[in-house]
């Protein structure tokens, strides 16, 4: 997929592109959430899929949309990945770009006990806010690789140790190769996970 004037998306989509999201809960506030979004090969739309029963996927199931948003900030990705922030407005300070979304599921199924359902995402509205160049920070990666690791140490189908482990290489990428907002990322998953490595 490209830019926003193909398909409505405010950037280029490639891989599983890690965003956040917000979705309106019953309590009339946005929830933040982490989601990465993929473009299957057999699909001209994007995807997206919850694990559990979230207040992400309570909200697309009973709202059908949510604005999915592009942060560089990492503190701000930790915790829509490891927490429960909930907000007045739908997009985030930190986004470059947003697009307003409708979602309708596709698919659904388990895995090592836990649900998940595939969403494919409708691009409605968007907006870029800030265009900048890219660069490459490896700190910034480890620290959405640990909330990967972090966000499966409940789930009976990985290794606890091995997880651990995984958490711990990721810090130490984060000392060494990370800045400022990477290592106050990093102090968040470690106040927010309930584990010692």
């Amino acid at each position: 997929m490209s830019g926003a004037s193909d398909d409505g998306w405010p950037v280029e989509l490639d891989g599983v592109t890690e965003s956040v999201v917000t979705t309106k809960g019953p309590n009339g506030l946005w929830n933040l959430a982490a989601l990465g979004i993929h473009v299957p090969d057999d699909r001209a739309l994007a995807t997206a899929t919850t694990w559990g029963r979230t207040r992400t996927w309570r909200n697309f199931r009973e709202r059908g949309s949510g604005y999915v948003q592009f942060t560089r900030d990492p503190v701000d990705f930790a915790e829509a990945a490891l927490s429960i922030r909930e907000h007045e407005e739908p997009v985030i300070d930190s986004a470059d770009a947003w697009v307003q979304v409708t979602v309708e599921q596709q698919d659904e199924g388990t895995n090592g006990g836990t649900q998940w359902v595939e969403w494919e995402l409708t691009p409605v509205e968007s907006a870029v806010w800030r265009r900048v160049v890219p660069t490459t920070n490896r700190g910034h990666a480890a620290v959405v690789e640990a909330t990967v690791a972090a966000s499966r140490l409940g789930v009976d189908a990985y290794d606890r140790e091995t997880l651990l482990d995984r958490l711990a290489y990721f810090e130490s990428v984060v000392e060494t190769a990370g800045g400022e907002r990477e290592r106050a990322a990093f102090e968040r998953v470690r106040d927010l996970v309930d584990a010692e490595w």
